[in-house]
C-alpha cells in the first residue's frame, strides 16, 4: 500500500513470500489461437521484472490474466489471494496494469477527475479520495496538472496521468505493457527514472532492451506462449546468442553503439 508518508527507495528489499503466484495457465482465443502454454511464474515483493520475447509471444495475453481481464486455465494468485470471479474487484485494486496507450485510461475532462476514478468506484470518501489523487499526481512528478486536460498533453506526459490513475488504487504491483513506446529521448529518460524510483514490485512487458538494463534486476524471456528462459537481467542480456534466438537484441546492438 503507498502510504502518505511512503519514501521513495529505488532500493526496495526483496523478500521471497511471491507477492505474485501463477502456476500452469493456458489460455486460447476464441478463434483457436494457443496464446499462452503451461506458464508457472513467481514474483517476489519488491523486484522489478522484465517480460520479453517476439510478437505474438504471449506477454500482452499473460499480462491481462493478472487481474480477470482474460480468464485462463490455471492457479493466479495475487499477494495471496486467488484470482476468480468473487475476488475480481479485490484483485483489480492489487493490480495496476498500465496500457501501452495511454489513451486507452485517460478519458475524463481533467486529469483530477481522470485519477479520482478508481478511488471514487471504491466507495472512498471525498476526503479520501483527494488525498490519493495527490499522493499518485506526487508520486509522478505531475502535481501542478491536477486541472489539465488529458488530450492536449504529450505522449511522456499522459504515460505519466495513466500511471497516476493506478496508483491511486494503492496496488501491490504494477504491470505495463510497453511503457517507453512512443517516447521521444527525454520522456523515455525520464520515465525510466520515475519507474526506477517507485517502491512498487513490477512486471514490465516491453521490446526496449536498454529499458531492461537500466530498470530490472531480473528478466523473462517468453517464446510461443512459453516462459523460456528466466534469470538476471545483466546476465542474459549479455547472451547474444540467447536473445537471437528469441527474436530480441543486445541493448548495445539496439542502440547500434557498444558501452
Amino acid at each position: 500500500m503507498l502510504r502518505s508518508d511512503l519514501t521513495v527507495n529505488a532500493s526496495l528489499s526483496v523478500d521471497h513470500t511471491p507477492l505474485l503466484l501463477i502456476d500452469d495457465l493456458h489460455f486460447a482465443y476464441p478463434d483457436g489461437r494457443v496464446a499462452l502454454r503451461g506458464v508457472h511464474l513467481r514474483i517476489a515483493r519488491g523486484e522489478k521484472v522484465a517480460l520479453v520475447g517476439p510478437n505474438g509471444a504471449g506477454k500482452s495475453t499473460l499480462l491481462l490474466h493478472l487481474n480477470g481481464v482474460l480468464r485462463g486455465n490455471g492457479r493466479i494468485e495475487v499477494a495471496g489471494l486467488p484470482v476468480s470471479e468473487r475476488t475480481l474487484s479485490q484483485v483489480r485494486a492489487r493490480v495496476g496494469l498500465v496500457f501501452q496507450n495511454p489513451d486507452d485510461q485517460l478519458f475524463s475532462p481533467t486529469v483530477f477527475e481522470d485519477v479520482a476514478f478508481g478511488p471514487l468506484h471504491m466507495g472512498l470518501a471525498a476526503r479520501d479520495v483527494q488525498a490519493r489523487v495527490e499522493r499518485a499526481l506526487a508520486l509522478v512528478g505531475m502535481s501542478t496538472y491536477r486541472e489539465r486536460h488529458p488530450y492536449h498533453l504529450s505522449m511522456g506526459e499522459k504515460k505519466r496521468i495513466a500511471i497516476a490513475t493506478v496508483l491511486a488504487m494503492e496496488p501491490e504491483i504494477l504491470a505495463f505493457d510497453e511503457p517507453s513506446a512512443g517516447l521521444d529521448p527525454r520522456a523515455r529518460r525520464g520515465l525510466i527514472r520515475l519507474l526506477r524510483d517507485l517502491p512498487l514490485t513490477m512486471l514490465v512487458s516491453t521490446h526496449d532492451m536498454a529499458m531492461v538494463q537500466e530498470l530490472c534486476d531480473r528478466m523473462i524471456i517468453m517464446d510461443e506462449g512459453r516462459i523460456v528462459a528466466d534469470g538476471t537481467a545483466a546476465t542474459m542480456l549479455d547472451d547474444e546468442a540467447l536473445l537471437e534466438a528469441h527474436g530480441l537484441e543486445t541493448p548495445w546492438k539496439e542502440r547500434g553503439v557498444r558501452d
